[in-house]
């Protein structure tokens, strides 16, 4: 866990309340960032990281640091708070659709059902270079919603995030595997878009 995470949980936890609202500060806007990738609506998105922090409220005093495990949605796997926290946000938005039924979820799963895209030529603009051009940033983030949601999930909080892949798998709920290929595949789709 981010040790600056750890001290605010921490300290939350030993009685100084005013903490959370440091937790909330630090990732409101990441939080509400990744629920727009889902919603594509600032109200529905509003709404659902409000709902994403009142479980995290609710549920921090079961979150165990000493084995930075997250007890809510996670399976039990390793991982720390702002890992836990995703997770909260992902299921939160799996819930509302759920109820709503207007997406399906089986777009998470790999349609093209082979890898031959897994090798990206080395001679080509290595994905993170083009991910971290500033004079493309616009054009990027209308490239990035070009793309399907499973890809640009994968990608959000890859680069703008700063998750592993493996924490991303863990926050998807997908195998290890599935999220590499998606990743490489989103950045291969992605390069085409931005040709």
């Amino acid at each position: 866990m981010d040790n600056q995470d750890k001290k605010i949980v921490s300290d939350y936890l030993a009685g100084r309340e005013d903490n959370f609202q440091k937790l909330v500060s630090k990732y409101l806007r990441p939080i509400y960032n990744f629920l727009y990738q889902f919603t594509k609506d600032k109200t529905q998105a509003d709404d659902l990281t409000q709902e994403t922090f009142i479980k995290a409220w609710k549920n921090l005093k079961r979150f165990d640091q000493s084995k930075s495990l997250a007890p809510y949605g996670t399976g039990g796997s390793h991982s720390g708070f702002k890992t836990w926290l995703f997770t909260i946000a992902k299921n939160t938005a799996f819930d509302y659709f759920k109820k709503k039924k207007t997406i399906s979820f089986s777009n998470f799963v790999d349609e093209e059902g082979n890898n031959k895209l897994e090798n990206i030529s080395d001679d080509n603009i290595l994905p993170d270079e083009i991910l971290n051009r500033k004079n493309i940033a616009e054009e990027l983030e209308g490239k990035l919603q070009e793309l399907p949601e499973h890809y640009r999930l994968i990608l959000t909080l890859h680069y703008k995030e700063d998750f592993s892949l493996s924490e991303i798998a863990e926050i998807l709920k997908i195998p290890y595997n599935t999220v590499k290929s998606q990743h490489q595949r989103g950045l291969l789709k992605l390069r085409r878009l931005l040709e």
